[in-house]
């Protein structure tokens, strides 16, 4: 009876795929690209580079996930997906909802970067903007305020507490490391934003071979600009996270971060967001660790996003070279 049950699980399953928007199979199944211009000795880094899901972040994979959910519990498409984002999720239910003709209302602190709000604007997503100084956990309150103002309106995926999120990570994310590296990854590097990539990944990767260490990354305090981040000491703690499941947790500097993504850009040819920055900083230390124990590893770190999105943040982008001719015209005006 079991094993029957199991097998009309999977053909149901099957089916739902099935009927899903051919855009939604392009999630996941992301490149490992190595990076040697940052290699020490025996010790590799690889970057899982998650910019390269159609959505443009590593959030795509859990809004999938989440939205397969809200559809398997017939929430959704009758109700709209409501959810609160610091940028990245919300992009991704807004492609990924357009493509199946299902509505999507996130909050977003009004701070989040021009390109992330033109992105939104054209998938057609509505948008409530809020307080930019209570960042992340102040549109967390606002979705909040509204699920429960309007019930028969929205459906709250609250990404922060849906076991979707983690669940995404487990069955994809930590699979495509595995077989990416024949299963000869030693360290996994994430930053902790709802933490979902590094509670499905990690777990999944333990079970694999408990010998691989997990290293979180957070930023260093609770005053930041790495997007998606959080200083946990400091804001909503996501449901979802259990602070057993890393051995390790590095904090960063913004500043670190943001000479990491130049670097980064320059020596190796990968132009990655505030957060990839934060992530490599996390890598290069293990890295150094390793060397200086003299160890082989293969450390796999997650590039959640490229640095296209952050273009008009010009003195992050430019460091010390903010404000210095570039031979570049400025609109209406000749080069220089």
């Amino acid at each position: 009876m079991k094993t029957a049950a199991r097998r009309t699980a999977a053909a149901l399953e099957r089916d739902t795929r099935a009927a899903e928007p051919p855009l939604w199979g392009a999630v996941g199944n992301t490149p490992l690209i190595a990076v040697p211009a940052f290699q020490r000795g025996a010790v590799e880094l690889r970057l899982k580079a998650e910019w390269l899901n159609p959505g443009g972040s590593v959030k795509d994979r859990a809004a999938l996930f989440i939205l397969r959910d809200g559809i398997a519990r017939g929430e959704l498409p009758g109700k709209r997906l409501l959810d609160s984002s610091s940028g990245n999720t919300a992009i991704a239910y807004a492609m990924l909802g357009a493509a199946a003709g299902i509505g999507v209302t996130v909050c977003v602190p009004a701070n989040a970067s021009a390109e992330r709000k033109r992105l939104l604007a054209a998938y057609g997503a509505e948008v409530v903007f809020t307080d930019p100084l209570e960042g992340a956990d102040g549109a967390i309150l606002q979705a909040r305020a509204l699920a429960a103002a309007r019930p028969d309106r929205y459906w709250y995926a609250n990404q922060y507490g849906h076991a979707a999120n983690p669940l995404a990570h487990y069955r994809t994310t930590a699979e495509e490391i595995w077989r990416q590296t024949d299963g000869r990854v030693t360290h996994f590097v994430a930053g902790l934003g709802t933490t979902g990539t590094m509670m499905g990944t990690g777990r999944r990767l333990k079970e694999l071979n408990a010998g691989i260490e997990l290293v979180a990354v957070q930023p260093d305090g609770p005053f930041h600009g790495l997007e998606g981040l959080k200083h946990l000491a400091t804001a909503i703690v996501p449901r979802i996270y259990d602070p057993g499941v890393a051995e390790r947790t590095e904090f960063v500097a913004t500043e670190a971060a943001e000479d990491a993504v130049r670097r980064l850009a320059r020596n190796a040819g990968v132009f990655g967001g505030w957060s990839t920055g934060a992530a490599l900083v996390g890598a290069e230390r293990v890295a150094a660790t390793c060397a200086t124990n003299g160890r082989v590893a293969l450390i796999v770190a997650i590039a959640p996003d490229s640095g296209e999105r952050y273009l008009s943040e010009r003195r992050r982008v430019d460091g010390e070279r903010a404000g210095e001719g570039d031979g570049m015209a400025e609109p209406g005006g000749p080069a220089a």
